[in-house]
């Protein structure tokens, strides 16, 4: 059965493109991390050639992520991401424990992003405007950033779109300013009373003992281009899904890498690598190397500016989530499967935002941001296996793009994400086991009786059927 026309009331509205799907992938990845994970990665590594092969790696790795992803995205462009990949290769219980999984993830993010956004906002407001303690302002300022963007995706997905891509823009010309100004200005401020200054540089491992550093530092950098994949929860919406999703996976990773390469490039011309090394927020120190005291003002607003683009990305993204579950009856909530005027579906907005905003008002984020990393880490793991699985389950699906280098690729990737899931459980077991919980909880989650659409395990208009 062909897909229903864009204005079919109830439907997603098919009306988005490459534009939006580059500001979504840009706009999904670049957040406040690059401000300061070069510092990180720099006082592990301590040589520049080192730090710039730690980006270009973590660039490809995500390249390679986009370019499988890419495949599945194209045969199946359904709304919700990685439970429609789950759910075709391992069956509609698998899908929800997916989907489920992704959605809190989703959650706990937002309200991390909202809460930090307010940090920020409440610094940059003046003395004495918000008389409550600084903790109720940030939290203030952090459900006013939920609620006006809630207020905005409403409004429909055309608002929702403009806004990604006016926010990605902003975001991108920030940093590009940065860059500029690392060089083109002269410093105005001696680095030396910023910074501890040492004699001597960094000594750089080698050999053996340079395995654990650089393992360190790709972790970090492979977490500051997590959110590639932003643009496949929009897929339904896409007006030419099998054209324009590869292009903007692809194309946002390629940007992404060359503006990361640029700001490493900026940041290694103004500040000496032993500064840089020792930095925990590398941007400032250059900003307020070149443009004096002011400096720590402006990467403060570039770094709300990043922030917002990362808000609005999760509470659009989220929502659809809700929708594709409810949509292919995974959650017994038809109320979830309906969609407004706009094409927004407002219950799962609704949702979305009430639940991140709970969270933002219990404060304490250190345990829920461990178990949304294992939650998180484990999703590009789950589609790897979900893409191996239907080659070899329906290898006459219709791909309008293929994986370039498979299974190579696929396998890479699901090596990574495997890794970083065990770090996280060594690191933390307790927040591990709690995310599994949480994880396994979607498993017990009701789902409602197979209808006409539901009876195959996909809805009338899956592609290949």
């Amino acid at each position: 059965m062909a897909t229903p026309p864009a204005t079919s009331p109830g439907r997603l509205q098919s009306v988005l493109g490459l534009g939006f799907g580059l500001a979504g992938a840009v706009g999904g990845t670049i957040g406040a991390g690059i401000l300061r994970t070069p510092g990180l990665v720099a006082a592990q590594l301590g040589d520049p050639l080192l730090i710039w092969a730690a980006w270009i790696v973590g660039g490809l790795y995500a390249l390679l992520g986009a370019v499988a992803v890419a495949e599945l995205a194209a045969a199946l462009p359904r709304a919700g991401g990685w439970w429609i990949y789950a759910e075709r290769a391992f069956g509609k219980r698998a899908g929800l424990v997916t989907g489920w999984t992704d959605w809190l993830a989703h959650c706990i993010g937002l309200a991390w992003v909202a809460t930090t956004a307010g940090d920020y906002g409440a610094a940059l407001l003046p003395a004495g405007l918000l008389p409550t303690a600084a903790t109720w302002s940030s939290k203030a300022i952090a459900l006013a950033v939920i609620g006006l963007f809630s207020l905005i995706q409403l409004r429909g997905v055309k608002a929702g779109s403009t806004s990604q891509e006016l926010l990605s823009l902003a975001k991108a010309g920030a940093f590009t300013m940065l860059v500029v100004a690392c060089f083109v200005l002269h410093p105005g401020t001696d680095v030396g009373q910023l910074a501890p200054v040492t004699d001597q540089a960094p000594i750089p491992p080698a050999g053996a003992a340079l395995l654990l550093p650089a393992v360190v530092a790709l972790q970090g950098v492979i977490t500051t281009y997590d959110g590639w994949a932003s643009p496949v929860y929009f897929a339904e919406e896409f007006s030419d899904p099998a054209r324009d999703l590869p292009r903007s996976l692809i194309g946002g990773v390629l940007a992404v890498l060359v503006l990361y390469l640029l700001i490493n490039a900026g940041l290694l011309r103004v500040l000496p690598l032993e500064v840089l090394a020792s930095s925990s927020l590398p941007a400032a120190t250059a900003a307020t190397v070149l443009i004096g005291s002011a400096g720590g003002l402006v990467i403060s607003v570039v770094a709300l500016v990043a922030l917002l683009g990362l808000v609005n990305t999760a509470i659009m993204a989220a929502p659809r989530i809700l929708y594709g579950l409810a949509e292919a009856e995974l959650l017994p909530l038809p109320a979830l499967a309906g969609v407004n005027s706009g094409g927004t579906p407002a219950a799962g907005l609704l949702l979305t935002a009430a639940s991140a905003a709970v969270l933002v008002l219990l404060g304490s984020f250190e345990r829920l941001l461990a178990m949304g990393a294992v939650l998180y880490v484990s999703l590009p793991l789950i589609g790897m296996a979900a893409l191996l699985a239907l080659r070899l389950q329906e290898p006459s699906l219709p791909r309008p793009f293929g994986c370039w280098g498979y299974p190579l690729t696929p396998v890479l990737i699901a090596a990574g994400s495997l890794a970083f899931v065990l770090a996280a459980v060594t690191a933390d077991p307790l927040s591990s086991l709690a995310a599994l919980a949480l994880a396994l909880a979607g498993a017990a989650l009701p789902a409602s009786a197979p209808g006409p659409a539901a009876a195959s395990g996909h809805p009338p208009d899956s592609p290949g059927r």
